[in-house]
């Protein structure tokens, strides 16, 4: 139904929130869940928690694309400019979940495949269980990926490995995500969310305006130059002493050392 609610976002009292995808039965990434994660995301800027973990359940976090909405009804392919306006669609979700100016933590239970990799990838950091499959599969349909897959997967593992997976559409276990830099921590599959929350509410408890200006640094500094990048992080290393974090850090360590300074997240 169209006023159905298939993305939640619930706030935790550790300053976490928790996006999660609930579609039953494979968290299916229809036009209408795109949509909802893309309105939670952008909520999720506008007022921003500690942290933000995306999780789809303990079964799997998402099997990807609803490939019923890339079929006409007498069972051939929709045209090339309605292709267009889903990956659109899909850009605008993921792109706003990395916008996101807070620590993002995808908790991979199961399977993330296309679509639903390629939302582990628009996360900061990707915790997973040890019974995780993740990989981009739609070359095995004949077509590619089209929600950031060719692009944020070659940034982060390398064009080599990028092109394995996609190229050949296989999926991979937590064990070779791991090693290849695809994930970032290996969990049994009973601990996933937790580990995930956990990770989220230390993140949650540090200096946020300067986790913010760090990630910023870090993700515009990867499309420009190095000798913008290092302008930028110049630029926002002196945005930071602004803050009342950046006080509080420095006195609290030339009081009491490193490590021990608690902060307001302003």
């Amino acid at each position: 139904m169209a006023d159905e609610e298939l993305v939640r976002v619930e706030r935790g009292a550790d300053g976490v929130a928790v996006v999660r995808i609930d579609r039953p039965r494979a968290n299916a990434l229809s036009t209408q869940v795109v949509r909802q994660l893309t309105v939670a995301a952008e909520a999720l800027t506008e007022d921003p928690p500690g942290a933000v973990v995306v999780w789809g359940g303990r079964l799997l976090f998402a099997a990807g694309a609803d490939i019923t909405e890339l079929t006409t009804d007498d069972g051939g392919v929709i045209a090339a400019e309605r292709a267009m306006a889903i990956s659109d669609g899909f850009r605008a979700a993921y792109d706003a979940v990395a916008a996101i100016p807070r620590l993002t933590i995808a908790a991979v239970a199961g399977y993330a495949l296309g679509g639903g990799c390629e939302l582990a990838l628009a996360c900061d950091l990707r915790v997973c269980a040890d019974n995780a499959r993740l990989g981009q599969p739609e070359i095995l349909l004949g077509i590619i990926p089209g929600g950031g897959g060719t692009q944020r997967l070659a940034r982060l593992v390398g064009p080599a490995r990028a092109k394995d997976l996609i190229l050949t559409g296989r999926a991979v276990g937590a064990d070779e995500a791991l090693r290849i830099g695809l994930v970032d921590r290996v969990v049994p599959r009973e601990d996933v969310l937790a580990a995930a929350s956990a990770l989220a509410a230390e993140a949650a408890r540090g200096a946020l305006v300067a986790q913010a200006l760090a990630k910023r640094a870090i993700d515009d500094g990867l499309e420009a130059t190095l000798d913008d990048g290092l302008a930028l992080e110049a630029e926002l290393f002196g945005q930071v002493f602004r803050t009342a974090d950046a006080a509080a850090g420095v006195r609290s360590f030339l009081t009491n050392g490193p490590g021990k300074a608690t902060f307001e997240g302003r």
